[in-house]
C-alpha cells in the first residue's frame, strides 16, 4: 500500500484554506487542514474537510451520459459524445450562425483558472453572445459600480481588516460565508481581533447572523439598503463630516452627489429603513470620525431592486471620509496577473458592449442576465438561443422562477451539461459530460490574491488521476470548440502573449509549433505581472516553477499598498466619478416602496455553515442530525399568521409558493423572513432528493421589469410575501 500526504487548498468559497489530502493506492482517504499553511494555519471549515465524500460520491457522473427518449440517461463513449454534440452544433451552426449558440457557468468556475481561461477563449474566438453566469444571482453589480467609479470593472476595494479601526458590513456574514469579494482565512479571528484592539464591528442586516451575534447589530428592513447609505452620505455632507482634501485629490462631482442626496435625511428614509433618525445620525457621525474606517457589502446589497446603486454608495462612503485607498479603510489590492490593465488595453471585455436580444440588459464582463436566458430560448427570431452549455452551473435552481427556465431548456435543439452530478438543470440535458473535482486538476487561485487583505497565492497540483473517465473542463471546451473549427487563444488574449509564444516556438527542436495550454499562458502572465520574475530579471519574482517549491503557498507582501488609486482610477484625469448619470437619475428617481397589505412580509436569502448553494447537500458529514429547511420568522409574524414553531407553512410571493418548515427567532427584524436557498433537490443525487425543502427561488419573478437594469442583477433579496399555515 502507497500513501502520500498531498498539500493543497479548498475551492469551495474565497479564502482558499490549506488542506492535506491524504491518498492511498490513488484514492482519497481524508481531508484535514493544513497547519503549514501561512494564512489558514490549521484551519478549515466543514465544507471543505467533507470533500473526500464528494471526491468519492457513488452519484457522482463519471462517464458521458446520453438521454434516452424515455428521459433516462445511458453510458456513451467520448468519441460517441462529442461526434453526435459537433454534428448538431454544425447543423445549427448552419441554420441559425454561431449566435444562437450559448453557455452558462456557475461558480466554482471562478476557482478554476483553466476552466475560465479557455471559456472566455471559446466565446472571443467563437463570437458567442449569448453568455450567462452566476454574476446576476451574485456580484455583477459590484463590477459595474467599479466600472462607475473607477473605469475599471475589476478594480474591486476591499476593507483592510488588520488596520481599520471601524468596519461597516452590510448584507454579509463572513463567519458563516468566510468572505467573499474579500479572501481572508480565519475571518472571524480577523474580525474579533478589530475589537480586541479597541475598534468597532457594525452589521446592518435584516437578520441577527451569526457575525452580529459577535458585534452591533443595526436590524435595517430588507432591500433598503440605498435609503440607509443614502441617508449616512446626506448627514455627513450636512454636518460637514466629509474629508474634504481627500475629495479634492481623488474625486470629480462631489458638488452633484451631495445635491442628489440632499433629500434622504434620516427623518426622511425612517419609514423605508425602519431605523430611528438619531441612530442613524450616530452612525454617520461614527463613521466619519473614526480614525480609519472600511464600508464593505456583500450578497445581502447586491440581490435588491438597486444593487448597483447599493454598492455604488458603499464605495462613494469610503470616498467621502477619506477612507478610500487610505491604510484602515477601503483598499484595492495588486492583482496577481495584471488583467484590468490588459483589458483596459485590448478592450477585450467590459460593461454594454453588447446588448440583449430580449430586455436590451448591457453585457457585464461579457455576461448577460441569467434571468431572461428562458425568454432567449422561447423568444423567435435572430440571434433566438437554441444550443445550450452549462458548466459547473444549476442554473434551474439558482435564477429566478427555475420553472420557466426548466420549461424553456425542453425547447432547446441542444442542451450540454459539463459537471460533477446529474441537478435539476441538466435532467434535461442531451448530454451529460463528467468533469474533473478540484482535487484532479492543477489549480492557482488568480483572481484572490488582489482581494486580500494580506497579498497570497499557492499553486497546487494535481492530487489524484481523474476518476473514471471525467476530464478537465478547459479540455472538454477544447474539444468542443475544436468540433466547429474554432481553436481559443487563437485570437482575443494570445496576441498579448503573441512574442512570447513566437520565442518559445523558435526554440522548439525541428522549427515545431507550441500550441497554448493553461498552464503555458497562466505561467507567461505570472512572470509578467506585477509579482512576476520577469524570466529571471526580478529576483525573487514568482512563476509556477517557483511556486512549486512552496506547496503550502507564498505570503505575497505584509499587507495592502495604498496611495495607488491614480494607478487603478481609469477614467480620464485619473479621478474617481462620484456622479455617474446612471447614479444620479437612480437617486433622484429612488421612490419608497408600496407596501401591499396581500404580502405584508419581506423573504431574503441567508447562508447556512454546511451548505454551499445548491451542489453540498448529497454529502452525508454535512446532512448529520437535525438539518431542515425551514424559514426564519419573528414571532410577531409568526402570531400575526397563526404559526407556531415547528410547523409547516406556506409562504407565497405573487409569482409563486413554496411549502417550509417554520422557526421563530428574535433574530429575525419583524417584516422579514430568512430562508436558505440552495434547496428542493429534483435530480440524481439521491440525499439531496431525501433532504427535502423547496427552492426558495421560485417565489422570485424572471419578469423584465423585476431585473435591475444596470448590471441585470436577479431580484433575491426583499420579495414581499405571505405566510400562511398549513392544516
Amino acid at each position: 500500500m502507497t500513501t502520500r500526504e498531498v498539500p493543497t487548498y479548498c475551492r469551495i468559497c474565497e479564502p482558499l484554506c490549506g488542506l492535506i489530502a491524504t491518498v492511498e493506492d490513488g484514492k482519497l482517504i481524508r481531508l484535514r487542514a493544513d497547519k503549514e499553511h501561512p494564512l489558514s494555519r490549521g484551519n478549515a471549515c466543514p465544507k471543505g474537510i467533507a470533500f473526500t465524500e464528494i471526491q468519492n460520491d457513488p452519484d457522482r457522473v463519471l462517464y458521458p451520459l446520453r438521454r434516452t427518449p424515455d428521459g433516462e440517461f445511458e453510458r456513451v463513449s467520448w468519441d460517441e459524445a462529442l461526434r453526435d454534440i459537433g454534428a448538431r452544433l454544425g447543423a445549427i451552426i448552419d441554420a441559425h450562425g454561431r449566435e444562437s449558440l450559448g453557455w452558462y457557468f456557475g461558480n466554482p468556475s471562478s476557482f478554476s483558472y483553466s476552466h475560465t481561461l479557455w471559456l472566455v477563449g471559446f466565446q472571443l474566438a467563437a463570437g458567442i453572445r449569448h453568455m450567462y453566469s452566476a454574476g446576476s444571482q451574485d456580484i455583477n453589480n459590484r463590477f459595474v459600480a467599479s466600472q462607475l467609479l473607477y473605469g475599471s470593472m475589476t478594480s474591486v476595494p476591499v476593507p483592510d481588516l488588520d488596520r481599520t479601526d471601524f468596519l461597516l458590513m452590510i448584507g454579509a456574514n463572513p463567519v458563516v460565508s468566510h468572505g467573499s469579494a474579500v479572501s481572508v482565512p480565519r475571518v472571524r479571528e480577523k474580525l474579533t481581533a478589530i475589537t480586541k484592539r479597541g475598534g468597532r464591528v457594525v452589521v446592518v442586516d435584516p437578520r441577527r447572523t451569526e457575525t452580529a451575534q459577535l458585534f452591533e447589530h443595526v436590524g435595517v428592513r430588507p432591500d433598503a439598503d440605498a435609503w440607509l447609505l443614502a441617508a449616512l452620505l446626506q448627514v455627513i455632507f450636512e454636518e460637514g463630516l466629509d474629508d474634504a482634501n481627500a475629495l479634492r485629490r481623488q474625486a470629480s462631482g462631489i458638488r452633484e452627489l451631495r445635491d442628489a442626496v440632499r433629500r434622504f435625511t434620516p427623518e426622511a428614509t425612517a419609514a423605508v429603513t425602519g431605523l430611528e433618525a438619531d441612530r442613524v445620525r450616530a452612525l454617520a457621525r461614527d463613521l466619519a470620525g473614526a480614525r480609519s474606517a472600511a464600508v464593505y457589502g456583500r450578497t445581502g446589497t447586491c440581490l435588491g431592486r438597486h444593487a448597483t446603486l447599493v454598492a455604488f454608495l458603499i464605495d462613494a462612503l469610503a470616498l467621502v471620509t477619506g477612507n478610500l485607498d487610505a491604510p484602515g479603510g477601503s483598499v484595492f489590492g495588486k492583482e496577481l496577473v495584471a488583467v484590468s490593465q490588459l483589458n483596459a488595453r485590448l478592450g477585450l471585455i467590459g460593461y454594454g458592449k453588447n446588448r440583449s436580444r430580449v430586455g436590451g440588459f448591457p453585457d457585464v464582463l461579457g455576461t448577460f442576465p441569467a434571468a431572461v436566458m428562458a425568454k432567449e430560448i422561447t423568444t423567435p427570431g435572430p440571434g433566438q438561443l437554441r444550443a445550450l452549455f452549462t458548466s459547473a452551473g444549476n442554473p434551474v435552481s439558482s435564477v429566478p422562477n427555475g420553472r420557466e427556465l426548466s420549461d424553456a431548456m425542453r425547447q432547446l435543439d441542444l442542451l450540454v451539461s459539463i459537471d460533477l452530478y446529474v441537478t435539476e438543470t441538466n435532467r434535461a440535458a442531451d448530454y451529460i459530460l463528467p468533469a474533473t473535482t478540484f482535487l484532479e486538476r492543477d489549480d492557482i487561485p488568480l483572481p484572490f490574491t488582489a482581494l486580500s487583505p494580506t497579498p497570497y497565492t499557492q499553486y497546487t497540483e494535481r492530487v489524484l488521476e481523474p476518476a473514471g473517465e471525467a476530464r478537465e473542463e478547459w479540455r472538454i471546451i477544447d474539444d468542443i470548440a475544436t468540433r466547429i473549427g474554432v481553436q481559443p487563444f487563437v485570437i482575443g488574449p494570445a496576441r498579448a502573449a503573441g512574442r512570447v509564444l513566437s520565442a518559445l516556438r523558435r526554440r522548439v527542436p525541428g522549427g515545431g509549433s507550441v500550441r497554448p495550454t493553461p498552464r503555458l499562458i497562466v505561467d507567461l502572465a505570472l512572470r509578467t505581472g506585477p509579482y512576476g520574475d520577469r524570466f529571471g530579471l526580478r529576483p525573487g519574482g514568482i512563476s509556477l516553477k517557483m511556486l512549486r517549491r512552496h506547496p503550502h503557498g507564498v505570503v505575497l507582501a505584509d499587507g495592502i499598498t495604498t496611495g495607488v488609486l491614480r494607478e487603478i482610477v481609469q477614467h480620464r484625469g485619473g479621478r474617481v466619478q462620484a456622479a455617474p448619470a446612471e447614479i444620479i437619475a437612480e437617486l433622484r428617481d429612488l421612490t419608497a416602496p408600496i407596501v401591499d397589505p396581500e404580502y405584508p412580509l419581506r423573504v431574503i436569502g441567508m447562508r447556512e455553515l454546511k451548505s454551499h448553494n445548491s451542489w453540498m447537500h448529497n454529502v452525508e458529514p454535512l446532512m448529520r442530525g437535525d438539518r431542515e429547511h425551514a424559514a426564519r420568522i419573528n414571532p410577531k409574524d409568526a402570531a400575526q399568521s397563526g404559526i407556531s414553531d415547528g410547523d409547516r407553512c406556506r409562504v407565497t410571493s405573487r409569482h409563486g409558493v413554496i411549502e417550509v418548515v417554520a422557526r421563530l427567532t428574535e433574530d429575525m427584524t419583524e417584516g422579514a423572513v430568512a430562508i436558505p436557498h440552495g434547496w428542493g433537490h429534483r435530480g440524481g443525487w439521491q440525499r439531496a432528493n431525501a433532504a427535502g425543502g423547496a427552492n426558495v427561488n421560485d417565489l422570485m419573478s424572471s419578469d423584465l421589469a423585476d431585473v435591475e437594469p444596470l448590471a441585470g442583477m436577479s431580484n433575491l433579496n426583499g420579495v414581499p410575501i405571505r405566510l400562511d399555515p398549513l392544516p
